[in-house]
């Protein structure tokens, strides 16, 4: 990756990283206090900022690089024996270019679908709970090690951001941990963008459309190419890989724990016409399936909590009143409606 400009802040989380395993009379109480102040101010103002010294290791980033890559280069039919449809209700696997659905368009990229694995015997499998289960690991050398390392590691991650943004907030570092993500839903995709022309008849119009994330935090790895913009108030901003960093953004759950505060911020990715295969690599950390999302007591009022007018797909976030598995569902059935067909509606 190189660096690049971009109006969005980058954030030295160093501090974080240091206090989620310090005893608390070792922890830099000043420096993580400054770290909060900013991603307060970031997520105000924009809902995405960049993290850096985030502490995963650029030889995990580069392993899970090369083997994607090595992946994506099979050939379609090899890659569907590892098709989504195989994994039934736990809605992991392959998916093929314009397989996957943004406010009904196809968008031109094919990915991998990932997230916690499940033994078959783990009680949530045996109850046939959605998003829960085995994952659908390519067969190429050291894939699935690589993969399980790096969300284990974006997940240790995801619980020192959500600290900092409860400590942005004026509450207990461990708010979110108690309520909501002490066994988070961790959800893992892999995407590539290729480049490559859009067939005849195929309505496709970008990488990925207009749309906000789900959950609480999304942590994104961008290979060097980009595409990625964000939806600020002065009109769309690209947001480019920047060398050591993630690009981390709020999702619709915090914006409605938030009242409105913390915005889920739109964004989209540009088609990949750079020549060369685009990869990006998202972790969503999302509250616990089961949690139900409640408004945070005693956060200022914000007149115009209700975007929908606005928002690209005119829901209003904060009407949701349900556990966190209801509201994703109801989401990513949209994504992929044939599967909801053949697997939810059984």
């Amino acid at each position: 990756m190189t660096h690049a400009a971009t109006s969005l802040p980058i954030i030295d989380i160093s501090a974080l990283v240091a206090s989620a395993t310090a005893s608390q009379a070792n922890i830099n109480h000043d420096a993580v206090a400054n770290v909060a102040k900013q991603i307060n101010q970031a997520c105000r103002e924009h809902g995405f900022f960049y993290v850096s010294n985030h502490g995963i290791a650029q030889s995990l980033i580069d392993a899970l690089d090369s083997q994607s890559r090595a992946f994506f280069a099979l050939d379609e039919a090899t890659k569907m024996q590892w098709r989504m449809e195989l994994a039934g209700r736990a809605w992991r696997g392959y998916f093929p270019l314009g397989g996957e659905l943004t406010s009904g368009r196809p968008d031109w990229k094919e990915g991998l679908y990932l997230g916690t694995e499940r033994a078959a015997n783990d009680p949530l499998v045996l109850a046939h709970t959605p998003v829960h289960g085995a994952n659908l690991f390519p067969n190429i050398e050291g894939f699935k090690t690589t993969i399980l390392d790096y969300m284990a590691a974006t997940t240790a991650l995801g619980h020192a951001i959500m600290s900092g943004i409860a400590l942005s907030l004026d509450l207990p570092a461990n708010y979110f941990d108690a309520r909501y993500t002490h066994d988070p839903l961790i959800l893992f995709r892999i995407f590539n963008y290729p480049s490559q022309p859009v067939p005849d008849g195929l309505d496709v119009q970008w990488g990925v459309g207009e749309h906000t994330d789900y959950g609480l935090l999304t942590i994104l790895l961008q290979d060097h190419i980009g595409g990625l913009q964000v939806r600020t108030p002065q009109g769309w901003t690209e947001a480019p890989p920047i060398s050591g960093t993630f690009i981390c953004n709020i999702g619709d759950m915090l914006d409605r724990m938030t009242g409105g505060l913390y915005r889920s911020t739109p964004h989209r990715v540009r088609r990949n016409t750079s020549g060369h295969d685009r990869l990006s690599f998202p972790t969503f950390f999302d509250p616990n399936y089961f949690a139900r999302v409640q408004r945070i007591e005693g956060l200022p009022e914000v007149p115009d909590s209700d975007d929908s007018a606005t928002r690209w797909d005119q829901a209003n976030v904060h009407a949701f009143n349900g556990i966190y598995g209801d509201y994703l569902l109801s989401k990513v059935a949209k994504v992929f409606p044939q599967l909801r067909n053949d697997v939810l509606d059984q």
